[in-house]
């Protein structure tokens, strides 16, 4: 997308108003149901950063969380509010115009003092659906990635009643210009999610979704960073919702943000938290059980050795206890943290 088309169409906006939700601000706005007018915000660090109150009644809510994407914030929102009742934008922390532009394109926004993670901003996107009462919630990225002409296919399984969580995927057979690298890590982080969580989907990583208002209660989201999509579907398991996807076109227009290899190696080590803390007897026990056998094969050649040259392998004989002595203490971690977790549940 091209910055001067961005700009044009952020132009358009120039004479509509918005109201602004500020950490500290808002208590204020639950007395402003019926005459709205803009305020001041005032940046606070370190703040928490709860939903505002909704000045309607929305029906079909979409919340854009984002962090310095003045670039493409403003063409998002007014393309995304041909298709529901209102947009919000979750400034999560922007050192950029991104809040001053979705203001110009008459979104809500919500702003947090700091930069906490896209984790903490989806949070309060579901805190502020839930006091408005929508019937559907719709996610998307702020930087163009997803193409909110798809939004009216995502919503259709949840108003239907036939969907929990519908998410939109680039692996369904639509085009997406997806780099190969993404496609390729996308697919190590779909196997790991997909294992962990016991739910097949084939694009666990896409922001894209909807959710009903059954999964905006269920889904008591914790993690901060980008691993929030997998924590979803590991939550969405627990919870016995309706998962579905629906085939979706992305495109790439903006440089990343972080560094890729990063960026995967960040969210597979959250994955393995998650994995670890709903399966651990699968998490700890096979790979110690694996340790095992392997300490039990290295003592089996140790033995050999002594037999057939009347010397001791040294070497050998050091791995096998250590493989063994590991490999115990794995399996009967991943046995505790499984009774515990069955008899806390």
């Amino acid at each position: 997308m091209k910055e001067s088309t961005i700009a044009s169409e952020n132009l358009l906006c120039e004479q509509h108003y918005v109201i602004i939700a500020n950490t500290n601000e808002i208590e204020s706005l639950g007395s402003m149901n019926s005459n709205y007018k803009t305020k001041r915000t005032t940046k606070v660090e370190g703040a928490k950063s709860p939903a505002a109150e909704p000045p309607l009644q929305a029906k079909v809510l979409v919340a854009i969380p984002c962090f310095n994407e003045e670039l493409y914030i403003g063409s998002v929102v007014l393309k995304a509010k041909e298709y529901v009742d209102q947009v919000v934008v979750i400034d999560d922390g922007s050192t950029d115009k991104t809040a001053l532009v979705a203001e110009k394109a008459d979104a809500l926004v919500i702003k947090h003092g700091s930069n906490e993670g896209k984790g903490a901003a989806i949070r309060t996107a579901f805190d502020y659906a839930k006091k408005a009462g929508c019937k559907a919630l719709v996610l998307l990225d702020g930087d163009g990635q997803h193409d909110p002409m798809y939004i009216p296919s995502l919503l259709k399984p949840v108003l239907d009643g036939k969907a929990d969580i519908v998410v939109g995927s680039r692996y369904l057979g639509v085009k997406s210009s997806t780099p190969g690298y993404r496609t390729w890590g996308h697919s190590v982080l779909n196997l790991f999610t997909n294992i962990g969580s016991g739910v097949k989907l084939t694009d666990s990583q896409s922001g894209f979704r909807a959710f009903s208002p059954k999964a905006i209660e269920s889904l008591s989201l914790v993690e901060k960073g980008l691993s929030v999509e997998s924590e979803m579907q590991f939550l969405a398991s627990d919870a016995e919702l309706k998962l579905a996807e629906i085939p979706v076109s992305m495109g790439y227009h903006a440089k990343p943000k972080r560094s890729p290899l990063a960026h995967g190696a960040g969210v597979l080590n959250s994955i393995m938290g998650l994995i670890s803390r709903r399966i651990p007897l699968f998490f700890f026990g096979v790979p110690g059980v694996i340790m095992i056998a392997f300490g039990i094969w290295e003592g089996w050649r140790t033995i050999q050795g002594w037999e057939s040259t009347q010397s001791f392998w040294l070497g050998p004989a050091l791995l096998a206890v250590l493989l063994s002595v590991v490999g115990v203490l794995s399996l009967f971690t991943g046995i505790i943290l499984h009774t515990m977790r069955s008899f806390f549940r």
